[in-house]
C-alpha cells in the first residue's frame, strides 16, 4: 500500500466482505478509467480523466486542483506541446504516474467523481439550465439605462449567465465574459463588509432594515429619519461613510479604495476585478441627486462624525465603477451562499452572521420596487443593478450572475427576471418550498439508496446502456455481480439489450462472473444468442474461453484486441 495515500483502506465490493484487488481511492479511480487500448492495458488516457472531472463542474483553473495541473504542465512541456492541445488529450500515463498526479488533490477529486458535490448530477442540471437560458433569451422589451453615456452604449441583445456552487462547480453561457460595472450590486457587498467589520448593532444604529416601497433614489427617510435600508441610494451612501470613518479611519482615500477592492476580490476567489475610470467620472458628473440625498442625511445628523460628503460619494462611485463579468459575480454569490467562505479558495472572507443579515435584506429589498413580488414569486435573495446585472444567492447551494442590459420598468434585467422565473418554475429553489414539491426537481438531492434501490439503479443502467452510470456504481464500490429476485445481473441485461461497450466494461473492468444463471436458466451468452446480438455473443465467448489470468500477458493482450474488434 502506498504510504502517501490519504485513503489507505481496503475497498469492499460485495457482501462477502472480501477486499477488492485495489487498496485505495487512487487505485479505484485508475481501474475505472483504465485504457481499453490493447497496447496500454495498465495505463489511462489523461485527457479522458480530465474531461470526466470537468463534467462534474470543476475547472482546470480551480486552485484546489493546482498541484495536479502543475504536473500536467510538466507533461506538456516534456511533450513540447500545449496543455490543451491534441497531445495532452492523447497522453497515456501508467498507474504510478497517475497516482502521483492526483495524490495532492485526491480529496476534491474523489468527492467530485463519487457524486458527492452539492449538485451530484451536474451535467443533467446544466442541460436544463441550457434550455432555460434559451427560453429567457427570447424575452422582448426593455431599454438600456442612459443616465450616463457609458451605460447607454451597452447592447440590448447581450445576455450572459454564470453559476458557481458552494463546492466550486461552475458553468457559464452566452456573453458571460463581457465586462460591466457593479453599480448597485456593490451595495450588497459594501453592506457585507460593514457588517463583517463592525457588527449588526453598530451598522443598524445608523441604518434601517425595512423595505422602502419607493424608488431607489427617493428622498424619503424612515420614521427615525434614517435610510430605510442599505439597498437604496441613501443607505448605500451611509454604509460607505461607515467604512470610511469607522473601519480603519487612519487610511487614506487611496488605501481605502484598495482595501475595499481587495475585499471584493477575496469574495470572488481571486478572480480579476478592474476599475472603469470613465464610468466613475461620468457618475461624478451626474451626482446632483446623490448630493441632495447626502445633504439630507447630513441635515438629520445621520453620518458618523467627521464624514466628508465629497470623499464619501467619490468612494461610493468608485465601488460602483469596479468592473467585473458574470463569472466574477457568480463566485461572489457562491461565497455568500457558502456562509462567507469562497468556494474555490476555501478562504473565510465573511462571518456567517454578516452573510445571514445581507441575505435577509436582499430577500426583501434587492429589486427596487419589484422586491416584494420577486420575493413572493421567486423566493431567492438577490440584487439587481441598472447595468443589467443580477447577483442571485441560493443559500447553501450556489451563486448565479445574470447580465443583460435591457431593463424593465423597474430597472431590473428583463432577461434576468425571466431566467429566474423559469428557474423557480423548474427547480425547488424557493426559500419556503417544502420537500414534497413533486412537480419540481431538486438537483441537490442525493438519492439515499437502499441495497434494493442500488440494484434497481445498477440494472437499469445496464439495460439502458448507460456506461457512465455503470462506472459511477463501480467507483462507489457497489457489487457489480448483484442480481434481482429472478437472478438477473447487469451482465444479463446488457447482453440481452446488445450493449457491447457495457458488456466489455463489466467483464474487463469489473471482472464480473461471465456465466451467471437466472431463474429461467438463461446466461448472458444465451441471452445474446436469443436476441441475435452477435457482437455481444462473440465478446462473451472470447472472455469465457480465455486461458490466461491477466490481460498484461501476451495472450491477454490478444484477447483484449479480439474483444475490441468484436465490439466494433
Amino acid at each position: 500500500m502506498d504510504e502517501h495515500s490519504e485513503y489507505q483502506y481496503p475497498v469492499v465490493l460485495d457482501q462477502s466482505r472480501q477486499a477488492a484487488s485495489f487498496l485505495n481511492i487512487e487505485d479505484m479511480l485508475f481501474e475505472v478509467f483504465r485504457s481499453d487500448d490493447v497496447n496500454h492495458i495498465d495505463s489511462i488516457a489523461l485527457g479522458q480523466f480530465v474531461v470526466a472531472l470537468e463534467n462534474t463542474g470543476l475547472r482546470r483553473s480551480d486552485p484546489r486542483l493546482s498541484e495536479m495541473f502543475a504536473k500536467v504542465n510538466i507533461y506538456a512541456r516534456n511533450e513540447a506541446n500545449e496543455v490543451n492541445g491534441e497531445m495532452f488529450d492523447k497522453k497515456i500515463i501508467d498507474r504510478i504516474e497517475f497516482k502521483n498526479l492526483i495524490i495532492e488533490n485526491i480529496v476534491i477529486i474523489a468527492r467530485a467523481l463519487r457524486h458527492q458535490l452539492i449538485v451530484p448530477d451536474f451535467r443533467g442540471f446544466t442541460s436544463q439550465v441550457d434550455l432555460i437560458f434559451k427560453e429567457a433569451n427570447k424575452a422582448n422589451g426593455g431599454i438600456v439605462a442612459d443616465y450616463i453615456p457609458q451605460l447607454a452604449k451597452q447592447g440590448l441583445d447581450k445576455f450572459g449567465m454564470s453559476l458557481c456552487t458552494v463546492d466550486g462547480q461552475r458553468y457559464s453561457l452566452g456573453d458571460f465574459g463581457e465586462r460591466f460595472t457593479l453599480q448597485s450590486v456593490c451595495k450588497a457587498l459594501i453592506y457585507a463588509i460593514a457588517l463583517n467589520e463592525l457588527g449588526r448593532d453598530v451598522v443598524h444604529k445608523y441604518l434601517g432594515m425595512e423595505p422602502s416601497g419607493r424608488k431607489f433614489n427617493d428622498m424619503e427617510l424612515n420614521y427615525n429619519k434614517q435610510p430605510h435600508n442599505p439597498m437604496v441610494n441613501a443607505g448605500a451612501i451611509l454604509t460607505v461613510s461607515l467604512l470610511q470613518r469607522l473601519v480603519k479611519p487612519e487610511m487614506s482615500m487611496a488605501a481605502k479604495f484598495d482595501y475595499i477592492m481587495n475585499y471584493f476580490k477575496r469574495m470572488a476567489g481571486g478572480e480579476t476585478i478592474r476599475f472603469n475610470n470613465s464610468v466613475f467620472l461620468a457618475m461624478r458628473e451626474h451626482s446632483d441627486r446623490n448630493f441632495a440625498l447626502a445633504y439630507q442625511l447630513k441635515e438629520h445628523k445621520c453620518f458618523p462624525e467627521g464624514t466628508n460628503l465629497k470623499d464619501c460619494l467619490d468612494l461610493w462611485y468608485q465601488c460602483c465603477s469596479m468592473e467585473v463579468n458574470c463569472e466574477v459575480v457568480a463566485v461572489i454569490g457562491g461565497t455568500l451562499a457558502n456562509g462567507g467562505v469562497a468556494p474555490i479558495t476555501g478562504e473565510k472572507v465573511l462571518q456567517p452572521e454578516a452573510v445571514r443579515d445581507v441575505l435577509s435584506l436582499l430577500h426583501s429589498c434587492g429589486f427596487y420596487e419589484y422586491s416584494g413580488y420577486f420575493a413572493f414569486k421567486i423566493g431567492i435573495p438577490g440584487k439587481s443593478s441598472i447595468a443589467g446585472s443580477m447577483l442571485m444567492v441560493l443559500p447553501n447551494t450556489m451563486g448565479i450572475c445574470l447580465w443583460s442590459p435591457a431593463l424593465d420598468k423597474y430597472g431590473n434585467s428583463s432577461r434576468g427576471i425571466r431566467f429566474m422565473e423559469k428557474i423557480a418554475e423548474n427547480f425547488s429553489f424557493h426559500r419556503y418550498e417544502g420537500k414534497n414539491m413533486v412537480n419540481k426537481v431538486d438537483p441537490r438531492r442525493v438519492k439515499a439508496e437502499s441495497r434494493g434501490d442500488t440494484i434497481v439503479s445498477l440494472l437499469y443502467a445496464a439495460a439502458a446502456g448507460d456506461l457512465s452510470a455503470l462506472k459511477t456504481h463501480k467507483f462507489l464500490g457497489h457489487d457489480m455481480n448483484a442480481s434481482d429476485y429472478d437472478g438477473r445481473t447487469p451482465l444479463h441485461l446488457a447482453a440481452s439489450e446488445g450493449h457491447s461497450e457495457c458488456v466489455t466494461f463489466l467483464l474487463y473492468k469489473c471482472n464480473v462472473n461471465p456465466d451467471p444463471t437466472d431463474r429461467w436458466g438463461f446466461t448472458p451468452l444465451s441471452e445474446a444468442d436469443r436476441f441475435s446480438h452477435k457482437q455481444v455473443a462473440a465478446i462473451l465467448q472470447l472472455w469465457t474461453t480465455r486461458d490466461c489470468d491477466t490481460l498484461t500477458c501476451k495472450e491477454g493482450k490478444e484477447l483484449l484486441s479480439k474483444m475490441m474488434l468484436a465490439q466494433k
